[in-house]
């Protein structure tokens, strides 16, 4: 029987844990553009063989957590070939051809045999191997979300981000042979002595490879990288797009972007002239598009549905899920759709706080997306921090559904073991604290309530668990199988049951840039 101490105590922790997130909350509620959705997608029905979930869709309970129970993990119609697990996965990873390039943190282990960007051999997708290193300055100091890859011309880019934002380390492999990439620019950007006049937190390229663009956080400055000569990167443009911008999506012809912002919301460029390479380019601003039904937006994933442009935006914190947008009119996108998870609802944060609580940061938020292919996408799979990867039908964007689900096996108290794991590195803070926006709105919407907030792990304001991992990168398709990194558990192939996904015939793997 619990007694009247333990039931107090329990109370006044939920009260602190809330207060603790009431002033982030309040500081980033703002109007709202379109109606964001209330109800959650439908969930996967899963078959004979799979490890389901134990309570609301996306959720690990508390309970799962303090018996252990998410050590096994979650599936439901997707199952694990291989991992590659070494020191964690970093903050984002990216993949090309049969290789995988597992993206780095500062420091994660400088004088260790891990230090820097890890390459893997996938080739055997049970099997990866471990074939190289990249320990140029940008991929010691951190590539946070500036990881990427350019198919078209077999180049990888990474920037140099210690903490949040880095400035002037850039560096740019040749990957014909993906398992051994070749330095191209030993000068600029990778020269200690010559730093290249960039801010980062993200990147990625042009579709056709020419640019690279650079993105910080605080500033939001952006910068235009010109890659025609991967040997000489220099900047061509630069401008400040808004108080703290994040990632972005760049339309197949180069000449749109999607750039993210971090309080919430998508703004709309023009960027043609420097696509053009005109002498004197400029970068306008077409439209402006905030929200309130979610936070630091992460990145945008350009598609076509029978023609229409739309964009997938990625929300990385307040319950925000992933907007379908139109962006038809460049001047006025429009919402069209919205995914969530049952634990992002707002009558379900009071739930989201009970479990959450003493994991760290991060509560249940998606991260980077990517779909089956550019025009008419059928499937999209999403990292979806602490609910792993999720996969959904988009085939008919009225009627997305789930279809499967992978959530990594929880690594608790393997922290130290894991130096290249953002989510160990952070674990000493307790409450989900970017989930402050999502939960003051359920407060002052009467949504929240403070008895269903109250667990085992309500007041653990500090030293916060490994019960589950922080799924970040994007799930890359390869057929039926998907390649992607999680925080704790490093390197994942995971492959999808038929009997929920076909490939289709000229799948292409897209995440936006």
């Amino acid at each position: 029987m619990t007694s009247l101490y333990t039931r107090t105590a329990r109370r006044c922790a939920a009260v602190a844990a809330v207060t603790l997130l009431m002033p982030l909350g309040a500081a980033s509620i703002q109007p709202a553009t379109g109606a964001p959705t209330g109800q959650a997608v439908s969930p996967a029905d899963c078959s004979p063989g799979s490890l389901p979930e134990t309570g609301l869709q996306g959720d690990v309970p508390a309970v799962d957590r303090d018996s252990g129970r998410s050590r096994d993990g979650f599936r439901c119609n997707m199952r694990l070939l291989g991992s590659s697990a070494a020191r964690g996965g970093g903050v984002t990873s990216v993949t090309y051809d049969h290789c995988a390039y597992i993206g780095s943190i500062f420091a994660g282990d400088p004088f260790g045999p891990d230090a820097g960007v890890r390459v893997l051999d996938v080739a055997d997708p049970t099997a990866a191997v471990h074939t190289a290193t990249l320990t140029e300055p940008a991929m010691l100091a951190g590539t946070w979300e500036t990881l990427k890859v350019n198919a078209a011309r077999k180049l990888l880019v990474g920037a140099g981000v210690p903490a949040l934002t880095g400035a002037g380390l850039l560096s740019v492999y040749d990957i014909s042979d993906c398992a051994h990439p070749r330095l191209l620019n030993p000068g600029p950007g990778t020269d200690l002595a010559q730093p290249i006049p960039i801010t980062a937190h993200e990147g990625g390229f042009s579709p056709d490879g020419r640019t690279y663009w650079a993105s910080g956080t605080a500033p939001g400055l952006l910068s235009a990288v010109d890659l025609t000569d991967p040997a000489n990167p220099h900047v061509i443009w630069q401008g400040l797009a808004g108080l703290s911008m994040h990632g972005f999506g760049i339309s197949p012809d180069g000449n749109r972007m999607y750039l993210a912002n971090n309080t919430g919301g998508l703004k709309v460029l023009d960027i043609s002239t420097v696509q053009r390479r005109d002498a004197e380019p400029r970068v306008l601003e077409l439209a402006d598009m905030p929200w309130s039904d979610g936070w630091a937006t992460q990145h945008a994933v350009p598609v076509t549905y029978q023609g229409v442009p739309y964009v997938f935006a990625v929300d990385e914190a307040g319950s925000g899920g992933v907007k379908l947008i139109d962006v038809s009119d460049d001047r006025r996108p429009r919402l069209a759709q919205s995914i969530k998870l049952a634990i992002n609802l707002a009558e379900n944060q009071d739930s989201l706080i009970a479990s959450a609580s003493g994991g760290s940061l991060f509560a249940y938020d998606a991260h980077y997306c990517a779909a089956d292919r550019p025009t008419d996408p059928t499937a999209l799979a999403c990292s979806w921090t602490s609910s792993g990867i999720r996969v959904f039908d988009v085939r008919d964007p009225a009627a997305i559904r789930e279809i499967a689900y992978f959530n990594p096996p929880a690594r608790i108290d393997e922290n130290a073991e894991l130096s290249n794991s953002l989510h160990a590195r952070t674990s000493i803070i307790g409450p989900p604290l970017l989930a402050a926006p999502s939960v003051v709105q359920a407060i002052l919407q009467g949504q929240f309530d403070p008895q269903q907030a109250l667990s085992s792990r309500t007041g653990m304001l500090t030293s916060g668990d490994l019960s589950t991992d922080w799924c970040f990168s994007p799930p890359e398709w390869r057929g039926n199988q998907l390649w992607t990194t999680c925080a704790d558990n490093g390197f994942l192939a995971l492959e999808l049951a038929p009997t929920v996904y076909t490939p289709p015939a000229d799948q292409a793997s897209i995440t936006g840039s």
